[in-house]
């Protein structure tokens, strides 16, 4: 298809709901959406199916360069164009050397260049004793900066006290960035029986008041620093209170939760299947339902991925024991139809799914004024979707680097079959163009 074209169907998916119309791009940009057809232009009819705009996932782990094993640019983005989604922001770790000086923003963006299919920003990180780098790498590009405060699972990036998250968040208030925090504080674990099934025991490692605590903090300390604030992948509905009431008070406070917590429920999860574990981990049926409420109420206000994949024998260490193997959940194939599966179920609507996966991502990472809606003037970074299509996971159709993912042998509705960077068609009913993706 030529670089000016047009996109009609009935369910053109923008920013005020669906409507009939003719997508209209040229140059690589959405020009309008019409309705009568415009002269001079390839047009393409896809009847029935939707047209999405580009999922922005905004938390996804390629791990390239240092552990390119577990996860890289080439497999992650590969990934991400089959599942529609048209831009990801890269997250500080599990790479080597971690983002957190210019120095190594600049290794990590060589690793990507030329091999990425779709477009690609990049988080910095906060960790003790680098307050004063956040403003260069606010310079060179990044989009905000990840803090944990907790271990975050490997050496290289230690996890911040509270006076490490001060000084980072007014240097990120100064750039207008956004913190990004792994919201756990570590505290006392939950007593659990000795005969309960395993997972259970891994949940009660991990209760929510550790997340509830840390979102306390975080919202003092966005107060005290007026430095926008963002609660990675919540999984405590127990914390949607709390955010609620600083919102009702002003503060720049956002949250995002992941396809897995609205997904699976702790007491469905099989012993000896760490594919499922995550740190802050599932939770139970009803905190599922919780979550999902949260977000019909605008108090989570996004969905990301966390695509945190490693290779399987970190996975699978002691035979599989959820207290040994490493935490993180590949996902980011299936985060698209992992998310409308539940919405629909729950009678919401594609738009508010868009809103929640492109819109208010894009927001988040500072690419609204180019991502994330079909609006005249974005990219035409464009997704045909057949919602009503279902189709299940075999692990000969994983596109992540392994195929060890908690959505095997799941029945998902929603099937991607075009996905469009730019204008341009970079994955097509399961093939794919050469790596077209820009560097953010």
């Amino acid at each position: 298809m030529s670089e000016d074209f047009a996109l009609r169907s009935s369910r053109v998916v923008t920013p005020g709901g669906e409507r009939s119309g003719i997508i209209i791009v040229r140059g690589g940009r959405i020009e309008a959406v019409v309705d009568s057809e415009p002269n001079g232009l390839e047009i393409r009819d896809v009847g029935r199916l939707a047209i999405l705009p580009g999922v922005v996932d905004a938390h996804v782990h390629v791990n390239e360069p240092g552990r390119t094993e577990w996860e890289g640019f080439e497999t992650a983005t590969r990934a991400a164009a089959a599942g529609g989604i048209t831009t990801i922001v890269d997250m500080p770790l599990n790479s080597i050397p971690v983002t957190t000086t210019v120095a190594a923003l600049e290794i990590k963006r060589a690793a990507a260049r030329g091999r990425v299919h779709v477009d690609c920003a990049f988080w910095g990180g906060v960790v003790p004793g680098n307050a004063g780098d956040l403003a260069a790498l606010a310079a060179a590009g990044v989009r905000g900066a990840k803090a944990f405060l907790v271990h975050s699972g490997i050496e290289e990036f230690p996890a911040s006290d509270r006076a490490t998250l001060r000084a980072g968040m007014i240097a990120l208030r100064t750039a207008d960035l956004p913190l990004l925090a792994h919201a756990e504080l570590l505290g006392a674990c939950c007593a659990t029986p000795s005969a309960a099934p395993e997972y259970a025991q891994y949940l009660a490692s991990r209760p929510r008041a550790w997340e509830n605590d840390a979102i306390r903090m975080l919202v003092a300390l966005c107060r005290e620093t007026g430095c926008r604030t963002h609660i990675v992948h919540l999984s405590s509905s127990d914390a949607l209170p709390i955010v609620a009431s600083a919102r009702a008070e002003g503060l720049p406070l956002t949250v995002e939760t992941c396809p897995h917590y609205l997904t699976f429920a702790a007491e469905s999860i099989p012993s000896r299947s760490p594919a499922f574990k995550c740190a802050p981990p599932i939770r139970e049926g009803e905190n599922r339902e919780r979550l999902w409420q949260g977000l019909q109420d605008g108090v989570i206000d996004m969905v990301v991925s966390d695509h945190s994949p490693s290779t399987p024998d970190l996975k699978v260490r002691q035979g599989g024991d959820f207290m040994a193997a490493w935490g993180g959940i590949a996902s980011v194939q299936f985060s698209l139809a992992a998310v409308w599966t539940g919405a629909y179920a729950r009678g919401f609507r594609l738009s508010e799914v868009c809103r929640w996966m492109s819109e208010r991502s894009a927001r988040l990472a500072g690419l609204a004024e180019r991502k994330g809606a079909i609006r005249p003037g974005l990219d035409a970074d464009l997704v045909v979707f057949d919602p009503e299509a279902s189709f299940t996971i075999r692990a000969d159709a994983v596109l992540h680097r392994h195929p060890l993912t908690p959505y095997l042998g799941m029945a998902l509705r929603g099937v991607v079959l075009e996905t469009y960077v730019r204008g341009r068609k970079v994955y097509d009913h399961g093939t794919f163009a050469d790596p077209h993706g820009d560097l953010l």
